[in-house]
């Protein structure tokens, strides 16, 4: 199955080669290598207008997800019945936020990136965090996401979000 990476902004210069790569390995730990998963990077205007159409929330962000299986449990992968089925869903990142946020905070951007991303797949594949108990099981699940990256790549990424914040 396909992962499709698509750039519809230009604010942010992006490494695509090595998001593409980071973006398998991700979907080799989680074993998800067989469904279809758009990853779609895009500016504040972008990223804040999809927020508020979905989320009534008018504001820009890190990340949204759109999964295929809305009712999936987490910790859960699909049991697709035909191709039609192997799609997990999209995630837009917004470059632009992320680019600011880690300028704000001192991070290194390419390495939110993959983070953000990985948050993004546990979204996909039914993790929530709208209580503090759903926040604890998706930050664990991060957790195990990076540790297992960090062993096969040697870089050292841990979860953005480190506390439970309910208004995110």
């Amino acid at each position: 199955m396909s992962f499709v990476l698509r750039n519809l902004q230009g604010v942010v210069p992006l490494r695509r080669a090595k998001l593409r790569r980071e973006v398998e390995t991700l979907r080799q730990i989680l074993g998800i290598q067989r469904f279809d998963l758009g990853l779609i990077c895009v500016d504040n205007q972008r990223i804040q207008h999809i927020n508020k159409t979905y989320r009534h929330k008018d504001t820009p962000t890190d990340v949204l997800s759109f999964p295929f299986y809305e009712d999936l449990k987490a910790g859960e992968l699909p049991s697709q019945l035909d191709r039609d089925e192997c799609n997990l869903g999209d995630i837009f990142l917004g470059v632009e936020y992320l680019l600011r946020q880690c300028n704000e905070e001192g991070w290194d951007f390419h390495s939110a990136l993959t983070v953000v991303t990985a948050h993004g797949i546990c979204h996909l594949l039914g993790y929530r965090h709208e209580t503090e108990e759903e926040w604890k099981q998706m930050f664990q699940k991060e957790s195990f996401i990076l540790h297992e990256f960090n062993k096969r790549t040697g870089c050292h990424l841990e979860p953005l979000t480190k506390e439970y914040n309910s208004e995110k």
